[in-house]
């Protein structure tokens, strides 16, 4: 971090439980060095002045008034701090202020406070002392405010903080928020909890005949295999997304957004570190039927006499649409602050096949005999999935599947035949002998053997656990770094793969091994992005067309490795609508023409039998519909028994065929994804997709196997007349006409509906 931020925050050297998202590592092997200090740069906490004066000064307008509030107005929004110190968003829509936010009643129902020794201490800003600014920097021509605040609480509590709003003419939905706490008293002074962002949202405020919890939310936590990010709230809904750090189960990190939407309005609360930091960003319908969310931060530590402390700078967005809007806000203000977002490769939009068809014992004979099939259907990727290895953190190929040198000489045989390979594997876990995956027990690893020291260690100096039961390799080690380089050569160069499927990505513990001298235990949740940078960087030198995917199972991605992938993936969603919703997620994450995997297209339909799942999907429209790449693990030419749910029948290859001719044809994942429709208020559920001067539109009906009958709109078409073809079937729907960008066709279908409308 850069030298004006580390004095802004509290030196925690001797300070185990501080949690203030600090990275600091050793220096790094010459092995690692080359660009990833340019990843440490991006991670520090960017400043909002500049010498150079802006050219002009904000459009944005700013009003305090001395008892408040204050209120800054863009172009299409308004933030206002209240009295008691709450922030409240409006859209300024249609000559109208739309908002969801209904603050707490009270002098004490700010939107920000901290836990000081198991007390709620609030503050109330002193608008008399507000310093208004015009702020330059990453984000543009801005206005930032400050507002000193005073503790109600009795004389002699001497912490003061200081609030700070910032608005920029660029980004004019979203107003960035910094909270700052400083001892000015000659005692220490214990802070257990920050919290920030604190909201009210009721739905009624948008719509009076609908319960307050009546809307939709977007959750970005993993938190656990399978569950909807997006979803309906109901009076019951609570959920408490913690981010960052590795959680029960392996899983963790997250993306630190929750938004909230009705038919007219949304809003929506994170962060905008390009850190992992750990926190969490609860969810709950209160008692009155408002849903509370905030911004919680476990500070764990202790402010001398003239210290401070700064939470992560936090956001409250305002807009019209569902959680596209939010995330792709996000998104850029995070890239403008240093994260960098690189181009798929070419290759990453090709149809994958993948050999997890054959589970765990997948043999070279196996994985070679699809070959006909693959060339013959278009498909350009062949993956080697889990279980060809002998040992976690070893990565050596199992002699009783990958005997001598069989697994370099079946990649060869795929590069003869022009399929690509790409290998599974999972970063940072090793065996340590104890705990087992499926019928796999754990030994201990050689490189445990060699380097204990690399390990994650918890607080009571035992080995730390991540996904699967594994302990953990400490990634802000170098050597550690070093090691992931080695190994990533070793699997292009050495092997001859052409990319990775990362898998169950998640997060890490915390490290308090002493052997690693952090400056805190979040050192390595935040070095996670230097492995992952290793080896997507280190991929693409040995093979500039190669594809490096990661697959947080079952959950959103983290920040910590999202900008250093060409591939996304849906993760193991659980159905179709989870396809569709997360491709839809990565498009606004990543931006409109990224690569997203749609996962094997027989996840697209599963059945829950005893404690696993049958899947038997074909549900192909759910990812071209939306822009995504598909993919599929069928068995053939002979499956035997137990692979019958996904053995490619002549009534499937058919299906197939079709299908991924179609996407082939007319490879809509490398258009422009156009954010047109709203999840949940618009039905039928529809995407929108603009290629090559022509538009293609997907749309799904409410209910399985009941037929859609009725209207549809084709949003974003200029004025005109289009022709109107289901181009999955050769059906023309007639000719229409476009007016105030729309046009309507009345239609009837079952399941989905996918059509291309081109000006005549």
């Amino acid at each position: 971090m850069s030298d004006n931020v580390l004095g802004n925050r509290k030196s925690v050297a001797a300070q185990n439980e501080d949690h203030s998202g600090r990275a600091s590592f050793r220096v790094l092997l010459l092995t690692v060095l080359v660009g990833v200090m340019l990843l440490a740069a991006s991670c520090a906490r960017k400043t909002v002045q500049q010498a150079t004066p802006p050219s002009r000064p904000s459009d944005i307008k700013v009003e305090v008034r001395d008892g408040g509030p204050v209120v800054l107005t863009t172009s299409t929004a308004e933030f206002e701090i209240s009295q008691a110190g709450f922030v409240q968003a409006f859209l300024l829509k249609d000559g109208k202020k739309l908002t969801l936010d209904e603050p707490g009643i009270g002098s004490a129902a700010g939107s920000d406070y901290l836990v000081h020794e198991g007390q709620e201490l609030r503050f109330t800003p002193d608008f008399g002392q507000a310093k208004v600014l015009e702020a330059i920097g990453k984000l543009g021509r801005g206005k930032r405010v400050e507002i000193p605040g005073r503790p109600l609480a009795p004389l002699g509590t001497d912490i003061r903080r200081v609030l700070t709003i910032e608005a920029y003419d660029d980004f004019p939905n979203i107003a960035l928020v910094s909270v700052d706490y400083k001892n000015v008293g000659t005692s220490d002074f214990q802070i257990d909890q920050v919290v920030v962002q604190q909201h009210w949202f009721n739905a009624q405020l948008a719509d009076a005949k609908t319960q307050p919890y009546d809307m939709w939310s977007f959750q970005g936590s993993s938190y656990d295999w399978g569950k909807d990010d997006v979803q309906r709230l109901t009076r019951k809904s609570s959920q408490p997304n913690l981010m960052g750090e590795a959680v029960k189960g392996g899983y963790g990190g997250g993306i630190p957004v929750a938004a909230f939407w009705t038919a007219s309005v949304g809003e929506a609360i994170g962060h905008v570190e390009t850190l992992p930091w750990t926190l969490s960003i609860p969810v709950k319908v209160d008692a009155d039927g408002r849903v509370k969310a905030s911004l919680n931060i476990p500070a764990n530590t202790v402010l001398k006499a003239g210290e401070s402390y700064s939470a992560p700078r936090s956001f409250v967005a305002v807009y019209s649409g569902d959680f596209y809007e939010p995330l792709r806000m996000w998104s850029s203000v995070l890239q403008k602050e240093g994260w960098e977002i690189p181009k798929p490769s070419n290759e990453a939009y090709n149809v994958s096949w993948c050999g997890w068809g054959y589970e765990f014992n997948v043999t070279p004979q196996q994985m070679l005999g699809t070959v006909p099939k693959l060339k013959e259907m278009g498909i350009k990727w062949a993956t080697l999935d889990d279980r060809w290895f002998d040992t976690y953190g070893d990565w050596n190929p199992r002699k009783e599947t990958f005997p001598g040198n069989s697994i370099k000489e079946m990649v060869d045989d795929f590069h003869k035949q022009g399929i690509f390979a790409q290998i599974w594997w999972l970063p940072l876990g090793v065996e340590d002998g104890q705990n087992r995956w499926e019928s796999h027990k754990y030994v201990v690893s050689k490189v445990v053997q060699e380097h204990p020291d690399w390990l994650i260690l918890d607080k009571d100096g035992k080995h730390a656990r991540m996904t699967r039961g594994l302990a953990a390799l400490c990634p802000a080690v170098p050597e550690v770094q070093a090691y992931h380089k080695q190994l990533t050569e070793k699997f292009m160069r050495e092997w001859g793969f052409d990319g990775s499927k990362l898998d169950n990505i998640y997060s890490v513990p915390a490290c308090y091994n002493p052997a690693h001298h952090h400056k805190s235990p979040q050192d390595s949740v935040n070095a996670m992005a230097y492995v992952y940078k290793t080896i997507f960087q280190t991929t693409r030198a040995i093979k500039p067309e190669s594809v490096t995917q990661a697959c947080p199972c079952g959950t959103p991605p983290s920040l910590a490795w999202l900008p250093f992938i060409d591939q996304a993936v849906t993760a193991d969603p659980v159905g179709a609508v989870q396809v569709r919703r997360r491709i839809k997620m990565y498009k606004a994450l990543l931006g409109p023409q990224a690569a997203v995997y749609g996962d094997h297209v027989e996840l697209s339909e599963m059945t829950r039998v005893g404690n696993n799942w049958s899947e038997h999907g074909a549900d192909f429209a759910s990812t071209l519909g939306t822009g995504g790449v598909p993919g599929t693990k069928f068995v053939w030419p002979e499956p035997g028994p137990k692979f019958k749910p996904v053995a490619l029948t002549s009534e499937k290859d058919a299906h197939w065929k079709k299908w991924i001719g179609l996407y082939n044809e007319k490879m809509l994942s490398k258009g422009n994804f156009l954010d047109l429709y709203v999840y949940g208020y618009d039905s039928p559920e529809a995407y929108a997709i603009e290629k090559d001067g022509k538009m293609y539109y997907a749309f799904f009906a409410p209910k399985d196997n009941v037929p859609f009958k009725g209207e549809v709109e084709l949003r974003g078409l200029k004025a005109g007349s289009y022709r109107v073809t289901d181009y999955v079937d050769g059906r023309d729907l007639g000719t229409v006409e476009a007016v105030g960008g729309v046009a309507k066709v009345k239609v009837e279908f079952k399941g989905n509906l996918l059509v291309e409308a081109s000006g005549k």
